[in-house]
């Protein structure tokens, strides 16, 4: 659907809670005249834990299906996107004001582009944020740039992937998220700036909050070989799409 931005989110039972602080977030947000926003949101699994904190909007779609975490549910909720831009947003994380009309503008200003992240806060329980210190400048960020970045600086990455903004298009074209058990972001950022160009607003655009239950405070998240094995292949995908001619969008 024309002038229409997909915000998709995967959710399981835990986080569900939150659902509605991401809802006021997407209702508080302004955007150009004709747009609007469409929020998918596609459970990890089939519970009845999570309809109730589902908002009652007509631009929220909600789905079920078979557990396989966040990439599957993801990938899934593609499905129903109708918007020429897909956005994430977890479900215990919340949008600044303006988030989307940035988001929005960085790539119609930017055709060449094909992705754009912002910078993130920290929320923590206590209602203070926290910032991260090695935020790129504004602007456009080369292909490339973000990987060599990441394995400099012990796997961590100089944008933030829950803060992603991608053209549908491009973003099929990958296949969505990596089928990994975690990291699945940090792999399609990573395929993304192997294959595009794309942009960095300074501003904040996301609150990413800390809690007990969310999915990299666990144990399994940081387990070594795991870690290893994940951080592997994320980088090996992105090195043989790099070697590719890159991505192009036609704006005939």
């Amino acid at each position: 659907m024309p002038n229409t931005i997909t915000v998709i989110t995967a959710v399981h039972a835990p986080g569900a809670v939150h659902l509605p602080d991401a809802h006021k977030s997407l209702r508080e947000q302004e955007l150009p005249d004709g747009w609007d926003w469409q929020w998918v949101i596609q459970e990890d699994g089939e519970s009845d834990a999570v309809r109730p904190y589902v908002p009652d909007d007509v631009r929220v779609s909600f789905g079920q299906g078979r557990a396989g975490r966040a990439a599957m549910a993801r990938t899934m909720g593609l499905s129903r996107a109708e918007g020429v831009y897909i956005k994430v947003l977890d479900a215990d994380d919340m949008l600044t004001p303006g988030a989307l009309a940035r988001d929005l503008r960085a790539l119609t200003d930017h055709p060449d582009l094909g992705w754009a992240t912002s910078r993130a806060l920290d929320l923590l329980p206590d209602g203070s944020t926290v910032g991260f210190e090695g935020d790129p400048p504004q602007g456009p960020i080369a292909r490339g740039a973000v990987l060599e970045f990441w394995r400099a600086n012990d796997y961590r990455a100089q944008v933030h992937p829950a803060t992603l903004f991608v053209r549908r298009e491009l973003l099929l074209a990958l296949g969505g998220w990596m089928a990994l058990p975690a990291s699945e972001d940090t792999g399609l950022l990573m395929a993304l700036n192997a294959v595009s160009r794309g942009w960095f607003t300074a501003e904040t655009g996301l609150l990413y909050r800390k809690w007990p239950g969310q999915v990299t405070s666990q144990s399994a998240h940081t387990d070594a070989a795991e870690r290893a094995a994940r951080f592997a292949v994320v980088e090996a995908r992105a090195r043989v799409l790099a070697a590719m001619d890159g991505w192009r969008y036609d704006t005939r």
